[in-house]
């Protein structure tokens, strides 16, 4: 008869959205279950998820389809979403009493725009579940015994044994909520190779002191070249925001991964379309259409049907015309001007913003060391590995969330089963 009530079957670090899930899988299993956080309550990061609404997944409901989101890593998650998918996540916070609905960017939300019913239905299932919670659970040291973790001490000198472990301990976005990077730490000293860290899905600084006077404008369908050390890399349509730092939104902020990347290996440029519906020619046609029409008006006055009103004034300094001079007196030249300025206006991003303002880490523990199918590490025998702790992520829209419930889930199944 076990006499010890701090050993288990199971133990999970990171009381987030992997490592809940993990523990309710396991604890669903039968199994004795602890989950320890060192923050006072669960989950904090996953109040602020999808502006607060909970954005629970993405409707992508082919796995081969929706496993290249996340870039060359994606193939990783093959084996989790073949376990647990887009469609049986729905699916589980549906029978568990979360309605959601599918909007038409195809982001799942909780149907009722909070992201604390969400977090309520799994302290819900962890209770249900039998799963011992312990708050303010702060890991000191992981003992490790001939390739087995042996125990956990905590910082308050109580230790916790399991016969198989879960780190699920988040990245290091949005610190303010608990996330401090932790698990990298305790990972790499049992052995694990941590790929570099950065910030990712996150805004932007650029160069531009132009781009200060436009800020708060956003634009709905831009598009913007990639380029870095003068070769074209890539390109992206949607939403842009002009800060007083320099460019956010969802565009922005789902490349932001790949710009920190391509910085630290040289020069890289932005190219602005900010008429992608038109060709060069096209939209030269159009601004001589306004310039005939409106002899006696003054160019920025001409502009208005094709520019957003922040931009007037900075499009006709950059294009080196007159803002003053009438529609009639300007020349071809200036057009052309003109028109090369708005298709191809030039910014140069400079850095990230930090971590407290990164949605999510690019980088973490290595995929070469964890067993896809399982989540195991390749060099621990019992320890488990889920969420943003490991090496991937994906763009905004719901798919971190999915990834932190797809390897939680098997995480917390193979933790019981192997």
């Amino acid at each position: 008869m076990e006499t010890n009530k701090n050993n288990f079957d199971v133990a999970v670090i990171g009381g987030g959205p992997a490592g809940m899930l993990a523990a309710i899988r396991a604890g669903q299993l039968g199994k004795k279950v602890v989950l320890l956080e060192k923050n006072e309550t669960l989950g904090n990061k996953l109040l602020l998820t999808g502006g607060k609404r909970c954005n629970i997944t993405n409707a992508t409901f082919n796995d081969k389809e929706l496993a290249p989101k996340y870039g060359k890593e994606g193939f990783f998650l093959l084996n989790a979403l073949s376990v647990f998918g887009v469609e049986k996540t729905i699916e589980f916070f549906n029978k568990n009493g979360v309605k959601t609905k599918i909007e038409k960017d195809g982001k799942v939300y909780c149907a009722t725009d909070k992201a604390s019913d969400v977090l309520k239905t799994l302290i819900y299932l962890l209770r249900n579940n039998e799963v011992s919670v312990i708050n303010n659970a702060k890991v000191k040291e992981i003992k490790v015994i001939k390739n087995n973790i042996s125990k956990i001490v905590l910082e308050n000198g109580a230790e916790i044994t399991a016969k198989n472990y879960i780190i699920a301990t988040g990245g290091k976005s949005y610190p303010h909520t608990g996330s401090t990077g932790d698990g990298y730490s305790f990972a790499e000293k049992l052995g694990h190779k941590i790929e570099k860290l950065r910030p990712a899905l996150v805004p932007i600084k650029v160069k531009e002191e132009w781009v200060k006077k436009s800020q708060g404008l956003s634009l709905a369908d831009a598009k913007l070249d990639i380029f870095a050390n003068k070769k074209k890399v890539s390109s992206i349509a949607g939403e842009i925001m002009f800060t007083h730092f320099g460019l956010s939104g969802p565009a922005i902020i789902s490349v932001s991964g790949q710009i920190g990347e391509l910085l630290e290996k040289g020069e890289v440029k932005f190219y602005l379309d900010l008429n992608s519906n038109l060709t060069p020619e096209a939209l030269d046609k159009i601004i001589q259409h306004y310039f005939e029409i409106n002899i006696k008006k003054t160019l920025k006055n001409c502009l208005t049907e094709i520019l957003p009103t922040k931009l007037i004034p900075i499009i006709i300094e950059l294009s080196k015309t007159e803002a003053n001079k009438k529609a009639n007196q300007v020349t071809k030249e200036e057009r052309e001007r003109l028109v090369k300025t708005i298709k191809k206006l030039e910014i140069t991003p400079t850095e990230l913003l930090g971590f407290d303002q990164a949605v999510i880490t690019s980088g973490g523990i290595s995929l070469k060391e964890i067993d896809a199918k399982t989540m195991r590490s390749k060099i621990i025998k019992n320890l488990f590995f889920a969420g943003e702790v490991i090496n991937l992520h994906g763009p905004t829209g719901g798919y971190n969330l999915q990834a932190c419930w797809s390897t939680g889930y098997l995480a917390g199944q193979s933790a019981v089963t192997i």
